[in-house]
């Protein structure tokens, strides 16, 4: 629908006066004819129309001030969202920013831990070796300090990028939001001016699946075929005899991924509450995708829950 200007409501104003004059023109020769029959009423017509007259000038008036203030209001508005939008624009490209540089902290991460591994891998194989090679397994000793070293320091850089990244999510989506209210508020006032109204429904994100099995879900033969080499530091635990909690009163938690936790050395309820982002996608690799379940169900904070009534001897 075209856009209604001040130009058009001048021209119909113009017009509706030029019709008014032409009506009242007839009427005045119509009322000259017979003026000496109808004399009285003319002059009552005449003082309607003079009424009529003026109170379509102080319509004309109202009008033209309500056009002023419409145009006032939807510059103001429309400058309003341009720098909203500029905002928005700013924040998304912060976010994409933090976004590239955790997934570099993330890559690097992972190479450490990869060279750590590899690392732990030999030194197991050249255990039989051990008095022939000891001046070798101390070098490689250093080696794994040093980079157990850089692995804490990527570990403690990597919680203020994250919490940097959700601060920018929330400023990116606050904005959105008033985006939104200022979109909303030059339509209702295009709507003054009868011009359509264009709805706008929210998308449901609670409403999206993720499309994950059931956590409490025993894992089936391939997948416990795939679980069947554990970590060497559930080996190592289990060969030690470690007494873990019940990690089955987490809820989410089934005998399956229990049997999984301990394999990958997870025995208590307090590594668990101490897991870093790091450790997150490791149990997630393992259990095949549950990175979204460890957080709707809350693993963490059932397992901070647990292991102070556990310290208080409420357990």
């Amino acid at each position: 629908m075209p856009e209604i200007t001040a130009l058009h409501i001048a021209a119909l104003v113009i017009a509706l006066l030029v019709g008014i004059v032409l009506g009242w023109v007839v009427r005045g020769g119509r009322s000259t004819s017979e003026k000496s029959a109808i004399n009285a009423g003319w002059q009552e017509q005449l003082q309607a129309q003079r009424s009529e007259h003026e109170r379509l000038l102080l319509q004309n008036k109202s009008l033209m001030e309500q056009n002023s203030q419409y145009q006032a209001s939807s510059k103001d508005a429309k400058m309003r969202a341009s720098e909203l939008s500029d905002a928005l624009k700013e924040t998304f490209e912060r976010r994409d920013e933090l976004q590239r540089q955790l997934k570099d902290v993330r890559s690097s991460l992972e190479d450490v831990v990869n060279q750590r591994d590899q690392l732990q891998k030999e030194l197991k194989s050249q255990a039989s070796r051990k008095d022939s090679a000891a001046t070798e397994l101390q070098e490689k000793n250093v080696r794994i300090d040093k980079l157990n070293q850089e692995l804490e320091n990527w570990q403690e850089r990597l919680p203020p990028l994250i919490e940097r990244f959700r601060q920018r999510n929330t400023e990116a989506e606050e904005l959105e939001v008033k985006l939104a209210a200022a979109e909303e508020r030059i339509a209702a006032l295009d709507g003054m001016m009868g011009s359509e109204h264009t709805r706008v429904e929210p998308i449901d994100r609670d409403a999206l699946a993720d499309g994950m099995d059931a956590s409490n879900d025993p894992l089936d033969e391939s997948d416990e075929e795939d679980h069947a080499e554990p970590d060497a530091a559930g080996v190592a635990a289990t060969n030690i005899g470690i007494a873990g909690d019940n990690l089955k009163l987490i809820k989410g938690v089934g005998p399956a991924i229990e049997k999984t936790l301990n394999e990958m050395g997870i025995f208590r309820f307090n590594q668990i509450a101490e897991m870093s982002e790091y450790d997150i996608d490791r149990v997630a690799r393992r259990l095949k995708g549950f990175h979204s379940r460890i957080y709707r169900e809350d693993w963490i904070g059932q397992a901070r829950d647990l292991q102070d009534q556990k310290a208080s001897g409420q357990e």
